[in-house]
């Protein structure tokens, strides 16, 4: 083949979130830290993401992930997250999907019955436990960066809409939390459309209205993603809430959303309506499940924070090499509004 440029992927899906890890093909961006090395990306270098995520080799339903080595020292591997529009501090799905990815391929040595490792992103050192067995890494959790509420019962106006009450919780990413019972939504497949158009809404509006600033990291200083949240209940171990996540530029997370989970659960415990040590099963448009607990209260800068620990599957999918011909009139990729919804 007379590719000029050759990629290899692992597949894998987080509870049925997609999220393809690199783990061949591509150097580490230039920077000391990970959030310098995807400001890099994100500012000089986004071709790889494009390439990746974009029509004729991606689609909007999937994100890419960039395994490098760490810059910090103590560190096993660092991860780049790239979604379809823009790059993340942090995400649960896809630091699932890489982890199942490099221990099952090898490229981090696995240890049985668990494997412990520190991952260097660029939201901060993560560190993870997997429960390995048979050479399958069967179920990862991963203590998360700190999770907190920049704002608690605030009105904003949404086109189309009118005013609707939302939350901001950051849990590796700035979320626009709803209800969405008042909203009339009981989060099934059939609502999905109707959910990311006032989603995508919600979010635009809550970003403009509502300054998110992550009080050790200016940098991080935007609403993401909007986080549709059901009723909370009890059950015999422990609580429960269905819940859907819309993902610019407008889908829905199959998962129950790793960051999602964390943004909630810092909301929850900010209400008193769940205490350090409970779980709370968060479940997804399709069923799927995390597992969510707050395991220690503290402060990120000024702000009061908590630190979770989420868990959840991983599946490898497949293996795949995308090359580039230095003749393909999209080297970049392409969208198309059917699909992207810009």
């Amino acid at each position: 083949m007379r590719w000029s440029r050759s990629v290899t992927v692992v597949g894998v899906h987080a509870e049925g979130e997609v999220g393809r890890v690199i783990t061949g093909g591509v150097l580490p961006p230039p920077g000391a830290s990970m959030f310098a090395r995807m400001r890099h990306l994100a500012e000089k270098d986004d071709g790889l993401r494009r390439l990746l995520l974009f029509e004729p080799r991606g689609a909007v339903n999937h994100s890419v992930n960039l395994v490098t080595p760490p810059c910090a020292p103590e560190a096993d591997f660092g991860l780049i997250i790239m979604e379809s529009q823009f790059y993340v501090p942090m995400s649960g799905s896809n630091m699932i999907c890489a982890v199942t990815a490099v221990l099952e391929t090898g490229l981090v040595p696995m240890g049985e019955p668990e494997t412990r490792l520190i991952v260097d992103t660029p939201g901060g050192l993560v560190h993870v436990q997997a429960e390995c067995r048979g050479g399958r890494c069967a179920l990862v959790s991963f203590r998360n960066v700190p999770s907190f509420v920049l704002h608690r019962d605030r009105i904003i106006k949404v086109a189309g809409w009118g005013e609707v009450l939302v939350d901001i919780a950051y849990g590796g990413m700035m979320y626009a939390i709803v209800d969405a019972q008042k909203l009339g939504f009981a989060l099934v497949p059939d609502e999905a459309r109707e959910l990311v158009a006032l989603g995508e809404r919600i979010k635009a509006a809550a970003a403009e209205q509502l300054p998110a600033v992550h009080p050790e990291n200016p940098e991080i200083h935007t609403v993401n993603q909007t986080l549709f949240a059901g009723p909370l209940t009890e059950t015999a171990n422990g609580k429960t809430a269905r819940n859907t996540v819309v993902i610019s530029p407008g889908r829905l997370d199959r998962s129950p959303c790793g960051t999602g989970t964390s943004a909630r659960l810092a909301l929850l415990h900010a209400r008193g309506e769940i205490a350090p040590g409970e779980v709370l099963d968060h479940v997804s448009i399709i069923g799927s499940h995390f597992l969510g607990t707050v395991e220690e209260v503290t402060k990120a800068g000024h702000v009061p924070a908590v630190i979770n620990r989420i868990s959840g599957r991983g599946f490898i999918t497949g293996i795949a090499q995308y090359g580039l011909d230095p003749e393909d009139p999209y080297p970049e990729g392409f969208t198309v509004p059917d699909l992207w919804f810009q």
